[in-house]
């Protein structure tokens, strides 16, 4: 046999090889772009309604930052999100009140550490109203007396408000009870030991008590300012009858004139390290502060 004759393959079979090598090469890399994809680290974000549309604002901005990052984030409310990250199933909880004592303690009893607090911007929890709602102001006290067990105020004319014919029943919109924003409302309008009375229409989240305001001429309800739609109105909130009423807005927060704004939060498990601490470091520089307050939110004052 010659040598040449051992390169005699059958007619057509070098034009296959190529269509072969590259199908393998094209499998080859769909599995390596399958592989990073597998390789991508998510974080687990979870908890209040409150913070979910900024907590997807900075979802989405941090996927441009780190694109090996995706932070996957969901509502629920902030009772939620802080039993997901006692049980592990989070890294992160977004929580619009402060852990409380026994959450404190179920952390450290289920995985030896505590929550870990980052304060990360403030809220105005806004009164919204009808935007054909004559109403413009309202005291704490006037609110206590509509929301709060053995409260006599249910209608608009109580409170000095001449609504149409049909419309002066007040319709109380509230929250659902493992909301951290049910639970601002209850102790900072009502005070401690007080709750709300019976009889509100309790929503899911924050969007809809705002929305259902928006279709109800004679409801009323608390949700946070960067919630605000046109069809609805906010009302200025003053402490006590004779003082000063105030807008929810970013000033009015930051120097405590608006008497029901609070601060935002994040908590870890336990110290972050790691990408959840990048993470974290990231919420709180120019960039992340810049989202929280486009967002509609208040943030941290400079240093």
């Amino acid at each position: 046999m010659k040598a040449s004759d051992r390169f005699a393959f059958p007619s057509g079979f070098l034009v296959a090889v190529p269509t072969a090598l590259l199908a393998a090469s094209l499998l080859l890399n769909i599995g390596c772009k399958r592989e990073k994809t597998l390789k991508k680290t998510i974080i687990q974000n979870s908890g209040s309604d409150t913070m979910v549309n900024v907590a997807q604002a900075w979802a989405e901005e941090y996927a441009k930052v780190a694109p090996d990052v995706s932070v996957e984030v969901s509502g629920g409310g902030s009772g939620t999100g802080i039993a997901a990250l006692i049980n592990g199933t989070v890294d992160i909880a977004n929580c619009s009140r402060r852990v409380e004592p026994k959450e404190t303690e179920a952390a450290k009893k289920n995985s030896g550490k505590e929550p870990y607090e980052f304060m990360v911007g403030f809220d105005a929890l806004a009164i919204y109203v009808h935007k054909n709602n004559p109403i413009e102001q309202i005291t704490l006290e006037q609110l206590a007396d509509i929301y709060g067990e053995n409260g006599n105020v249910t209608k608009w004319s109580q409170i000095g408000v001449q609504m149409p014919a049909g419309a002066d029943e007040i319709i109380r919109i509230s929250r659902q009870s493992n909301s951290g924003t049910y639970f601002y409302f209850r102790e900072a309008v009502l005070g401690k030991g007080r709750d709300l009375k019976l009889g509100s229409r309790d929503m899911n989240g924050s969007k809809d008590v705002v929305e259902l305001i928006s279709k109800t001429p004679g409801a009323m309800g608390y949700s946070g300012m960067g919630y605000a739609i046109s069809e609805v109105k906010k009302l200025k909130v003053a402490k006590k009858k004779g003082d000063p009423a105030y807008e929810a807005n970013v000033e009015n927060t930051l120097n405590h004139t608006y008497p029901i704004a609070r601060p935002l939060f994040m908590y870890t498990l336990g110290t972050p390290a790691g990408v959840v601490k990048t993470y974290m470091d990231w919420v709180h520089s120019e960039a992340g502060q810049k989202i929280i307050a486009t967002s509609g939110y208040v943030p941290l004052p400079k240093p």
